[in-house]
């Protein structure tokens, strides 16, 4: 059998023969309508595998992917998705601002706990042979450089509820390995993704989607927090979706694995490489407070085992957002909103 990759989309950093382990399998994506959902259920239609993308947004973004609408955290909705697959990704999740981190906790720690707990078991019962979860850099304590530790974390989670939540999935899959032996369940944890089908939510979106969104509403000047010095790590949806499809296929030896751009780029280049794609007048707020001067993920341990190699430039990967944007400036309406008033 030959894929055709290349007259349907790039093959990134995945190998033909890795790609052609996916011809025929049954796979299932959870959040395959989000971030980086989307992108791997791209790469796994150009393989030939049968997709299932499953999530609660009003969103199709492929024509040959089974869509099932429906709520993780339902046990029994879980059990019925996961049987008789051979590969689960599961990368559905909550993702807000800060602000909206602190100010409601409860949307992101219960829902997030729910659906972590109820698709692990669910595969773990119908014997999914391949499974890969997507936790995070806020399960991370306080660092300026996080790379991956032999042992448990020292200290709580930068990002406080959602990050415990991201703890306590992989904690389930450590107790899976030690009890049943299960080798094939991998964790990554993704830095501050961005990319087409990011959260453009003006209510709770991220600093990438946040500032397109203000330039696209004309702002004159976008006023910026802080003295642009702080110090982020971006990572392109695509590359992480890669890595993603990587720590499935080679497992991650029963430990998280860092996916990350493994660059550190302050605020203020941030914004110049933005201006280079859309021209717009910056101004820095120096008398408000800039944030942790530094978050940027060792993805050394990734390299090696996976053969995670991003891509895609922080230029590049802003361009690509940018025009989808353009296009998809209202896809956030049909989001699932978590933090809708209940």
């Amino acid at each position: 059998m030959t894929l055709n990759l290349a007259d349907q989309m790039s093959k990134g950093m995945i190998s033909d023969s890795i790609l052609r382990f996916f011809h025929g399998k049954n796979v299932v994506v959870t959040g395959g309508s989000g971030l980086i959902g989307r992108q791997i259920v791209n790469r796994l239609v150009a393989t030939g595998a049968s997709v299932r993308s499953v999530s609660l947004d009003e969103i199709q973004v492929n024509d040959k992917v089974e869509y099932l609408k429906g709520d993780l955290c339902d046990f029994g909705f879980c059990q019925r998705i996961v049987k008789d697959m051979d590969c689960i990704f599961h990368v559905a999740g909550i993702k807000g601002s800060i602000e909206v981190t602190k100010s409601k906790p409860a949307s992101f720690l219960v829902p997030l706990l729910m659906m972590n707990t109820n698709m692990l078991e669910a595969c773990r019962l119908n014997k999914v042979e391949r499974v890969v979860y997507t936790s995070s850099i806020g399960a991370y304590p306080s660092a300026e450089v996080f790379k991956e530790a032999e042992g448990e974390d020292e200290g709580p989670p930068m990002d406080m509820f959602p990050g415990w939540a991201k703890r306590m999935a992989e904690l389930q899959i450590q107790a899976y390995k030690i009890q049943y032996g299960l080798q094939h369940y991998a964790v990554v944890r993704p830095c501050n993704v961005y990319g087409p089908g990011d959260n453009f939510d003006p209510d709770n979106a991220m600093v990438i989607p946040t500032l397109m969104r203000r330039i696209f509403s004309r702002e004159d000047p976008v006023v910026i927090w802080g003295d642009g010095t702080a110090v982020r790590d971006f990572a392109y949806s695509e590359d992480v979706a890669d890595g993603v499809i990587l720590a499935l296929y080679h497992g991650t030896g029963g430990r998280y694995v860092n996916l990350g751009s493994g660059i550190g780029y302050p605020i203020k280049e941030l914004v110049e490489t933005l201006q280079r794609v859309i021209p717009f007048m910056a101004q820095f707020d120096f008398t408000k407070p800039s944030g942790f001067p530094r978050r940027v993920m060792d993805i050394s341990l990734a390299k090696t085992l996976l053969g995670y190699d991003p891509q895609v430039s922080l230029l590049e990967g802003l361009q690509k957002t940018w025009d989808w944007y353009l296009e998809n400036h209202d896809e956030y309406l049909k989001r699932q909103n978590y933090f809708a008033a209940v």
